[in-house]
C-alpha cells in the first residue's frame, strides 16, 4: 500500500481528471450551440480521453490497495466570447493538469515510491501531447483571427479527430 500522502494526491488527480471531462463537455456543448460541429467533435473526443485518464488512476488506486474518494465537481464555465477564449482556457487547464501530475511524480520520488512514479510517466508524456495540441489549435485561431472562412476550414479539420482508447487501458 502506498503512503497516505500519495493516495490523497492520486485521488485529487482522479477528481481533476473527472472535472476535465466535465470542463470539456461544456466546451463541446458551446460549440454545438454555435453549429461548429468539428469543434464540438474535438471536445467530445477530449472528454472521452479525460475519462480514460480518470479510469487509469481509479484502477491504479484500487490496484495498490487504496480507496477511491470521489468529490463534488464544480460547474464549469459554459459561456465563452469566442473559440479563441475556449482554447486559451483549455491550454491553461492542460498546463494546470501537467503541473499537478508533475507534483505527484516528485512526491512519489521523495517517498521512494518508484511504482507510482513509473505509472505516472505515461501521464507525463500524454500531457506534453495535450498541451501541444491545444497550443497548435490556439495558434491557428490567432492566425486566422476568427475569420468565418478560416473558422469553417478549422472546423472541418477538427471534425476528423477520432477517439482511440489508449493502449495502456488494454494492458490493465
Amino acid at each position: 500500500m502506498r503512503s497516505e500522502k500519495i493516495l490523497e494526491m492520486l485521488n485529487e488527480q482522479l477528481n481533476r481528471e473527472l472535472f476535465s471531462a466535465y470542463f470539456y463537455t461544456a466546451m463541446e456543448a458551446y460549440f454545438a450551440s454555435q453549429n461548429l460541429d468539428g469543434f464540438a467533435n474535438f471536445f467530445m473526443v477530449q472528454t472521452k480521453e479525460e475519462l480514460d485518464h480518470a479510469r487509469l488512476i481509479f484502477d491504479y488506486i484500487n490496484k495498490i490497495g487504496g480507496r477511491v474518494i470521489l468529490k463534488e465537481l464544480k460547474q464549469p464555465k459554459i459561456d465563452y466570447s469566442s473559440p479563441t477564449e475556449v482554447f486559451e482556457l483549455a491550454l491553461s487547464h492542460e498546463r494546470f493538469i501537467t503541473s499537478s501530475i508533475h507534483e505527484i511524480a516528485k512526491a512519489a520520488l521523495e517517498e521512494k515510491d518508484l511504482t507510482t512514479h513509473n505509472f505516472l510517466q505515461w501521464f507525463i508524456n500524454e500531457q506534453a501531447e495535450e498541451e501541444e495540441t491545444m497550443d497548435k489549435i490556439l495558434r491557428k485561431l490567432k492566425f486566422i483571427k476568427e475569420d468565418p472562412s478560416g473558422l469553417l476550414f478549422l472546423d472541418k479539420e477538427l471534425s476528423t479527430r477520432v477517439y482511440t482508447p489508449p493502449s495502456i487501458l488494454q494492458e490493465n
